[in-house]
């Protein structure tokens, strides 16, 4: 199968049904694939050719929409760029991954004017601006048919971050469509006509249940931006049955004075993923919306991999903490433990290492990488996810902290997340971040900053404290910043550990230190 195909056959199957909503407008699948056949024979008559890479720099919007069916339309390449990125990253996502074609909205032009001039080999430069309309209008709407094998490329979406040089993750058709399978394998079915709502871009991680919700005939609601007010409205008002959320925006959420009270009767799924969510952050968020909440686990370079839903995650399990988990593995992925000094070496349940995991919707290696590819794949095909865990002996996999962001101090290890969950425990506190600092005497020492609301009673002392007495003195912070302005996170919503670091290692060579 191939994402073209089977989005035009929802079309027509679900001609006359709502297949978008963008705030006060709203297409039906008939009306929505037309645009897409339009946009799809704009670029081809621009130059482009089936199988070119083109990038895109946008937010939620009918014109977004227009690309991710329009794309596949015409068997084009996504190249999803990350809104507000530097231009070294823009220009770098678009060389490396050899992108002919850039469609960018107006407003995000700025961002990649200088990238155009440094960009020779992007032959088509589509701006969506206030002529868009038009000419897409003035484009032929007979479907151009072009041909496509399952195993053409479909999508390259990169690693993320705001610096450095992100590694190219490219998806065939089937593999998008793998993954879009199984992120709602554990879901409640989507009936026709059930909404969709996406807070976050489509071109990125909203878009994993993007493609499932056009193919069983259900509703895409955008928004170009998260705002808790409006999101919590349209939730409720539209209504929504399905959503993606990264934990940060859930808390927010789950926070907000007007999420209470309201009716989430018609709500099916809010499906977390992006990153570790603190215990307190679910067991709100499930009091505020009731029994909704899925956690899934997985990476850009292989997705989903491990799954559960309210039933199992809120549940009381001997032996294992499920509230602790990120659920146990789907039944057609593969999970499993490696030694992180030999990733050839399968740990036994219990024990500690490094997460590997193997499934349909996975890389076949990083784009024009393959020192990169080298480092994360091993010779079984299985991806190394950098990310510490352990399983359990009922199968639950417990995602302790990144690789690279473990603390190592006086020779023990402390992993942030244990730490930041036990300050998200008290009831002051919105959101922590811990990471390593130097300390002369313990090589490295975990140092936290919590964000509390304006006119908290809480002291520094007083969360040093706490981590003392649950998790044992060595593993208590030497200093916890307590503020009120919130954490520093990337375009797609996730904590920026590093920035916070950053001021505490000034005029050191590593970011790491030894006794």
């Amino acid at each position: 199968m191939d994402l073209r195909t089977l989005m035009r056959q929802a079309a027509e199957y679900n001609a006359n049904r709502t297949a978008i909503v963008h705030r006060d407008r709203s297409l039906t699948f008939a009306e929505a694939w037309e645009r897409a056949v339009q946009l799809a024979n704009g670029l081809l008559a621009a130059g482009l050719r089936p199988g070119d890479r083109v990038g895109v720099l946008e937010d939620n919007s009918i014109g977004a929409q227009d690309f991710f069916a329009g794309s596949a339309a015409a068997g084009l390449v996504r190249v999803p760029l990350y809104a507000r990125n530097s231009p070294e990253s823009h220009l770098h996502m678009l060389s490396h991954t050899g992108c002919r074609g850039l469609v960018v909205t107006a407003e995000h032009h700025g961002e990649v004017a200088d990238v155009l001039e440094r960009c020779p080999e992007l032959d088509v430069v589509l701006i969506r601006d206030d002529g868009y309309e038009d000419w897409l209008a003035a484009q032929d709407n007979t479907d151009p048919d072009v041909s496509i094998a399952p195993n053409d490329w479909c999508v390259i979406r990169h690693t993320g971050g705001t610096t450095g040089k992100s590694k190219g993750v490219a998806y065939s058709h089937k593999s998008w469509l793998d993954a879009g399978r199984d992120w709602f394998y554990n879901f409640p079915p989507m009936d026709p006509g059930d909404a969709c709502l996406h807070v976050g871009p489509i071109s990125h991680g909203s878009g994993y249940l993007y493609t499932p919700t056009w193919l069983s005939g259900g509703t895409n609601v955008l928004l170009e931006r998260f705002d808790v007010a409006e999101t919590i409205e349209v939730m409720e008002q539209h209504p929504i049955q399905y959503m993606f959320a990264v934990p940060t925006m859930l808390n927010a959420l789950a926070r907000h004075d007007s999420a209470r009270g309201r009716d989430w009767s018609r709500l099916k799924v809010i499906q977390i993923g992006g990153s570790p969510i603190m215990d307190e952050t679910a067991l709100l968020a499930r009091d505020v919306f009731g029994d909704v909440l899925y956690q899934g686990y997985g990476q850009t370079e292989a997705v989903p991999v491990s799954m559960m839903g309210p039933s199992e995650w809120f549940s009381e399990v001997p032996g294992s903490e499920p509230l602790r988990s990120a659920g146990r593995c789907l039944p057609f992925a593969r999970l499993e433990i490696r030694d992180t000094d030999d990733p050839s070496v399968r740990l036994p349940i219990g024990d500690e290492g490094e997460i590997a995991i193997r499934c349909d919707g996975q890389m076949t290696g990083f784009w024009e990488n393959p020192d990169a590819t080298a480092e994360r794949m091993t010779a079984d095909g299985f991806v190394l996810t950098g990310d510490i865990g352990r399983i359990d002996d009922n199968g639950y996999l417990y995602v302790l902290d990144r690789k690279d962001d473990m603390i190592i101090t006086g020779g023990f290890n402390v992993w942030p997340a244990e730490l930041e969950n036990v300050l998200c425990d008290h009831a002051d506190v919105i959101e922590a971040a811990v990471f390593a600092a130097p300390h002369e005497r313990w090589g490295e020492t975990p140092v936290a900053v919590c964000v509390v609301a304006d006119g908290a009673a809480v002291t520094s002392d007083e969360l040093v404290a706490l981590c003392a007495e649950r998790l044992g003195s060595y593993k208590k912070p030497s200093e916890v910043v307590v503020r009120t302005e919130p954490l520093p996170k990337s375009p797609v919503g996730k904590v920026q550990r590093k920035a916070l670091r950053e001021p505490y290692w000034a005029g050191h060579d590593r970011r790491v230190a030894g006794n």
